[in-house]
């Protein structure tokens, strides 16, 4: 969350609607010097601020209509301020609300410093991100008609009809129903799913065209990743626009929504929170790179079948997400194209590497004498002695170096007893396999004579 801090003479907040906008603007000192209501017109706009234009501020929340007000402003010279709306609903929410206490609400937390700050996309590129989402919109739109299609044959309990998606598995398809108004209704779908293959194709083309102009070493680059194709490398330029805004590869991950921000008071944890505030379209894109990266790419599939073992498939996946967001963030700061070598390479936060092979361990044979000799060194002058963790731990390591063995006869009392009777559930079992080297063929016993010594 980032504050619009820098000091101005008068400070203007305006809660804009679509055809009107209440104005109010302050001083330095917290004084009201204008408070009314207007036509959201650039000429109503104008006049009402031309006696406070010398050293002026203005801020407006972030809703569907202020790109006009950005764009005038930027024109006139003055200093635009775009406040993020649920930062600021979590800030100045109270009892009351209507027009006049939201504009004067805005003004207040711009002249004190506490106006949470969204970012005003420049209007060069503003537009071209806007198709690019009509786009993606036009795309659900057209996965839907496909959903219903296979819907409707489930209905009629029709034969699988495999991927409709491609035009040629669509022909003739409307011939499988029999009912006169379902055949019409699979006809329409199929009609504007062809018209949304015609005008996707026209988009795709204009900003593929439009994205060379724009960025095209950023656009390559994209490319390079495995998983991001034509679209997701321009969903990623024209949402992300200028990787510098970024101070930090944190602050980019938690703009995408690839992390979890957790609610703590008192050393308690109460769940997360803000998990809308970011934006989807970066979220989406990360997402399904996340899992296209995986076709034809064994490396990847090794890496997140590891982090499956550990997280589950679901976690994975979102790991998979994170980890693409950050070396992004990274080529695009550093004007480099994507490493696979440096990208799956073990880092110090604990993703998994490639398991290694255990070194053997080295059985002594022998065993401490003096222990021998004394059958109960935890008593001394009739006073009983707790083992010291020094002592448990050997136990332990000789009870591991047996594979679960029964200690030896003559180490008895202490931690070794408690050993041997952790060990009676072994001896029931008759499996060949399971009995440590030191049994004998003939019965249950262990063989003693190799602890003679």
């Amino acid at each position: 969350m980032r504050f619009y801090t820098t000091p101005h003479r008068y400070y203007c907040g305006i809660d804009l609607h679509a055809r009107r906008m209440y104005m109010c603007v302050l001083d330095a000192d917290g004084q009201i010097r204008v408070h009314r209501n207007g036509p959201a017109t650039p000429e109503h706009f104008l006049a009402t601020i031309t006696p406070y234009r010398e050293d002026l501020v203005v801020a407006v929340e972030c809703i569907f209509t202020w790109y006009s007000l950005a764009d005038l402003c930027a024109q006139e010279g003055i200093a635009f301020v775009l406040g993020h709306a649920l930062y600021m609903k979590a800030i100045h929410g109270g009892k009351a609300k209507n027009d006049k206490i939201d504009a004067h609400k805005i003004a207040v937390l711009l002249r004190g410093g506490m106006l949470p700050m969204a970012y005003v996309y420049p209007r060069e590129m503003r537009a071209t991100r806007d198709l690019l989402r009509r786009r993606c919109h036009f795309t659900r739109k057209r996965a839907e008609l496909l959903t219903h299609i296979q819907n409707t044959a489930s209905q009629y309990l029709l034969p699988a009809l495999g991927k409709i998606a491609f035009h040629g598995n669509r022909v003739g398809l409307a011939d499988h129903f029999t009912d006169p108004a379902v055949r019409k209704s699979i006809e329409s779908n199929l009609a504007l799913v062809d018209h949304y293959d015609r005008l996707l194709r026209e988009l795709e083309l204009h900003l593929a065209q439009t994205a060379k102009v724009h960025d095209v070493n950023a656009y390559y680059r994209l490319r390079s990743v495995p998983g991001i194709g034509k679209i997701l490398a321009l969903v990623l330029l024209y949402e992300i626009h200028d990787i510098h805004r970024f101070p930090r590869v944190q602050e980019f991950v938690s703009y995408c929504r690839l992390v979890k921000c957790a609610k703590q008071s008192d050393g308690k944890y109460y769940g997360y929170a803000g998990t809308k505030i970011g934006n989807a379209h970066l979220k989406w894109a990360f997402s399904e790179a996340a899992v296209l990266c995986l076709r034809r790419n064994a490396v990847a599939q090794r890496y997140v079948a590891r982090l499956a073992q550990k997280h589950g498939k679901g976690k994975a996946l979102t790991l998979m997400a994170h980890k693409l967001a950050r070396a992004v963030y990274y080529m695009l700061r550093r004007g480099q194209a994507f490493d696979a070598t440096k990208f799956f390479a073990p880092t110090r936060s604990g993703e998994p590497a490639a398991p290694a092979a255990m070194p053997p361990l080295a059985v002594s044979d022998h065993h401490d004498a003096s222990r021998a000799a004394s059958p109960r060194p935890d008593l001394e002058g009739g006073r009983y002695l707790a083992p010291s963790p020094k002592s448990r731990d050997a136990s332990r390591s000789r009870a591991s170096m047996n594979n679960g063995a029964c200690p030896p006869a003559a180490e008895v009392g202490g931690a070794t007893e408690r050993g041997a009777r952790a060990c009676a559930p072994e001896r029931a079992r008759g499996a060949r396999e399971s009995r440590p080297s030191n049994w004998t063929r003939e019965g249950t016993e262990p063989d003693r004579s190799r602890c003679s010594a």
